[in-house]
């Protein structure tokens, strides 16, 4: 971890405000759907310019879903403050809900005249399960990199199944976990004390 920290570090400061409001604009753009649909382009362009790693997507995302608002908003935050503060954070998320704002402003200028148009139906129909896959390859990718012992699994496929299958709502499964991570953290501190 701490070779990471020293390897990311240099990468860091090359990050310019140029090149992080194109690169958030870059994924504001070409990701259909928004929010987790964007983790996907998020994750391979922040690696590919090395301003993070793998292993740090899984948190990242916790911190972005775990905050009030949007997921790919947050994200942005989070990544641009993280590379260049207050500044860096502004046109990170400005890159990514440029082209968002733009395009959503059209459309809510003329949607009313192409909201029966069986064309544009067929084209948002289309698109539903691109948008799915898209949300759902860096899921399967992210429990990969995350789950390595057997019960991050069984936490993951009972998760899916409370929150998919019964319904249960996720506030109640993340503030569960917190409770039981923090007790069970609190019980090995007091066991290595003894």
């Amino acid at each position: 971890m701490d070779e990471n920290k020293e390897k990311d570090a240099p990468a860091l400061k090359k990050a310019g405000l140029w090149e992080l409001f194109m690169t958030f604009l870059k994924i504001g753009s070409f990701t259909i759907g928004g929010g987790y649909a964007m983790i996907p382009l998020i994750s391979d362009e922040l690696q590919k310019k090395e301003w993070m790693t793998a292993e740090e997507l899984p948190d990242i995302i916790a911190l972005a879903q775990g905050a009030p608002g949007v997921i790919a908003v947050n994200m942005s935050v989070f990544v641009g403050y993280r590379l260049r503060g207050i500044p860096g954070a502004i046109v990170a998320t400005l890159g990514s809900i440029l082209t968002s704002f733009v395009v959503i402003l059209l459309i809510a200028m003329v949607f009313s005249s192409f909201r029966e148009n069986e064309v544009i139906i067929r084209i948002f129909k289309g698109i539903r399960p691109v948008v799915a896959a898209l949300i759902l390859a860096p899921m399967i990718r992210m429990a990969q990199t995350s789950n390595k012992t057997w019960w991050a699994w069984a936490i993951t496929a009972g998760t899916l199944i409370l929150v998919g299958c019964l319904e249960v709502s996720p506030v109640y499964i993340i503030l569960s976990t917190i409770v039981i991570a923090a007790s069970i953290a609190a019980l090995r501190e007091r066991r290595h004390r003894q």
